[in-house]
Parts: structure tokens; sequence; C-alpha cells
């Protein structure tokens, strides 16, 4: 089945028309989106969008041979122009079937949000999923009657990581599913930024006019063919371990659940306890718990060893340097005798079987930790002491991970990977 995307925009397209926001302003060339539209081995268009003969022209198509036209979400704004040819575009009603005179099955999915998602199955059984706008499939489990894994899907990536982890949990989305991003819009981050995250959650986006083949890839880490512009890159791979590191109120612990929003099951792996007692830490527990998906498990331990040694689903370690206040509790670091007497040799021995538990882990792991050392130089020698140990277990760590980020005032800097 081969599919070309017509576009990959938001309804309003990306740059949105008289918006002076720094993510419109900078999007030109191949990041500049037309309102997503599918056509689908020429004959199905999901989605009709202002321009789409134009769209079609530029990938090498004419809308000629379409037979079908459905729609997936209400196409709010002005009536669209039907262009010369094009069947009186539809809406199937939820769980209803058709079979397309081209031989396509579409089944019209239910969604949480206004509109319809589509499943397409082609000659050979190679099966799409498209889902409009900040919507996610019906229910808990999937689509409804969803009855094996789809070859691609197509949806709102980074605005509903949620749907994507359902999705997974499922099963309908497996390690072998090409999933696309589109409804891309000016709420996205700007720059390499939207790679990043889309690379975390096991997707990616391509520009306008790309032309895939859904099923099989036609050549090992291949995924299909953008128009003229030769074979279209493959998916990145997903990074195993993730460091984030940041200052205070950065933004760090929110852009490591970022990078696991997409994945159900995740194991949260608090490092700081609950100090009883403490009302303003109380808050800032509660705040972190409130925002995380309702999939998502929480452990609280400073035992991290074991938990890297076991399979399981992705953790998130927040964070190392409360780790490491527990650790220097535990060798009595603060004290200057107990330090010269061993505290120093028994503290970098944990700190190594930390690091290398990150390296030989088969989990995914995304772990925070703050970036202490480039500000006050601590008066105390504890305080210099706290200061030299996180830099160098921060260190140690990053050096086992692929990718290793950066947050300053809110925004990701990519250090490695």
């Amino acid at each position: 089945m081969e599919l070309t995307l017509l576009g990959t925009g938001a309804p309003e397209g990306l740059p949105r028309p008289d918006c002076p926001c720094a993510v419109c302003a900078t999007a030109l060339g191949d990041t500049a989106r037309a309102a997503t539209a599918l056509l689908v081995d020429g004959s199905l268009l999901l989605d009709l969008t202002p321009g789409i003969a134009f769209a079609a022209a530029r990938a090498g198509h004419t809308l000629g041979q379409v037979r079908q036209v459905l729609l997936s979400h209400p196409h709010d704004g002005p009536a669209m122009e039907i262009p010369a040819g094009l069947p009186q575009p539809a809406r199937v009603p939820d769980g209803r079937e058709l079979t397309l005179i081209s031989g396509q099955r579409v089944r019209a999915v239910a969604t949480d949000a206004p509109g319809t998602g589509y499943e397409v199955t082609g000659h050979d059984g190679e099966r799409l999923l498209y889902l409009p706008p900040g919507a996610a499939a019906a229910g808990t489990s999937g689509p409804e009657g969803a009855a094996a894994p789809y070859d691609t899907v197509l949806m709102d990536v980074l605005g509903r990581p949620d749907a994507l982890a359902r999705l997974r949990e499922a099963g309908v989305v497996t390690p072998d599913t090409d999933v696309l991003a589109v409804h891309l819009g000016h709420d996205v981050p700007a720059g390499r930024e939207t790679v990043r995250r889309l690379t975390a959650a096991g997707a990616r986006a391509v520009p306008d006019g790309t032309r895939l083949t859904v099923g099989p890839p036609p050549a090992p880490g291949v995924r299909g063919l953008a128009a003229g512009t030769g074979p279209a890159p493959a998916r990145p791979p997903l990074p195993r371990r993730t460091l984030v590191l940041g200052g205070a109120r950065s933004g760090k612990s929110l852009e490591a659940e970022r990078r696991l929003a997409a994945w159900p099951e995740v194991l949260y792996v608090a490092t700081g306890g609950t100090r009883d007692g403490d009302r303003e830490w109380a808050a800032r527990v509660s705040l972190h718990r409130e925002r995380r998906p309702p999939s998502w498990r929480t452990a609280e331990t400073c035992d991290l060893v074991p938990l890297l040694a076991e399979e399981g689903p992705p953790l998130l370690l927040d964070c190392l340097s409360l780790w490491l206040t527990d650790a220097m509790d535990r060798v009595d670091a603060w004290d200057d005798a107990a330090w010269a007497g061993g505290g120093e040799r028994e503290l970098r021995e944990r700190c190594a079987e930390l690091a290398d538990a990150v390296r030989t882990t088969r989990r995914t792991v995304v772990a925070v930790s703050n970036e202490v050392g480039s500000g006050i130089v601590p008066a105390t020698s504890a305080g210099r002491r706290y200061r030299d140990e996180l830099g160098r277990l921060n260190a140690a760590v990053a050096a086992e991970c692929e990718h290793v980020l950066l947050v300053v005032a809110g925004q990701p800097l990519p250090l490695k990977g």
C-alpha cells in the first residue's frame, strides 16, 4: 500500500497565517507544513484541505483516480472548494466498515475528541491507522476490534503522547510499527527539538510530499521513498539511556517526563523520600504526581542498582542528586574524619556501581540530576564536597548514556546524542 503525505501540519497549517510566534516565524522549507491530508494508493483521500490539488501535483500525483474522500475532523472554518472530479467528502459512522472499489477496506474508529479515526487495510493485509488532531482511539485498550499490530500509525504524537501509550499497551503498536507525527502546529518546539522528542517517543516526522510504503520496508533501515528525494530517512534509533541535567526550576523533571510520555507502565523512581512534616516538600511531591500519567507506577527508593538490573518497563529516576545525598549520608561523608577514614572510598565505590548498572541495563532509562557547579562556591567543606561528588557522578553517568540534555530556562540543550 502506497501512502503519500500531502500535508503533515495542524488544520491551520504551519506557519499559521498572521501568527507572530517564534515557531511560525522559523517554519521554513521542510519545516513548513500544510494541513494534514493523506493519499492512499492514489485512490483514497483522507481529509480534504485547501490547495489539495497543488499539494498532490508537488508530490507527483493527480487526484484523477481518487474514488473516496473521507473526513477525520470537523474542518472548522469557511467551506472549501472541492476540486473538479473529486467525489463529495463523507464521514463514516464509528465502527462501520467499507470496502472500496479500489480494494482497500476502511473501518471508522471512534475517538475521544471530535472526529473519526480510520483504519485502512490493503490488498495484502498491510494496515495503517490514522487519527484526527488532538485525538486518541476511544477506550483504554486501543481501537475496538483491532486484531493485529499496525504497520503504520499517523497521529498527533506530540499533542497526545498518552494516545500512543494506549496503543502500545493494547499491543497494536509494536517496535516494528512506523509511527509518524502529523497535525504538527505552532505549539510544537522549534528546530531539532521536535526530532529529539519524537525519537524519544519512538516516532518521526517527514516533510510534506513524502511517499511511503505501508508494510514491510523495501530495504533494511528504509521506510519508503520520499518523492523526488530518494530514500526517506530511517527512524532514528530509540535512546535506551538519557540523562537530563539542569538547575533549580529549570524544567528538567518536566523534560524527563516528556521523554517517556508515549510509553505505558513507566516506573517513576523517586529518590527524595517523604520528609514527614515538611509541607513545602509534600507540595512538590504532589505536583509531580498529579502530572504523571495514571498508568505510571511510583517507587520511593534509593536502591537503584537492583532496579536497573531487572527486566521491566522504562525507568524515570528523579533524581541522582538526591540519591547522592542519601549515599553520602550512609557513609557519613559530612564528617571530615569519617570521610578521610574510608567514607570517600566507599562513596566512590557506590557511584561506580551505579554507573556500571546504567551501562549494563537493558531497560529504557531517563535519569534527572542537578547541575550545581556553575554558581557560588559553597562556604562549607561539606557543601564543596557535595558539589564535587555530584559533578563526578553526573560525568560518570553521562558517559554511559546515549543522550545527555542540559535544561536552561525550560529549553533543552543537547550535549550528547
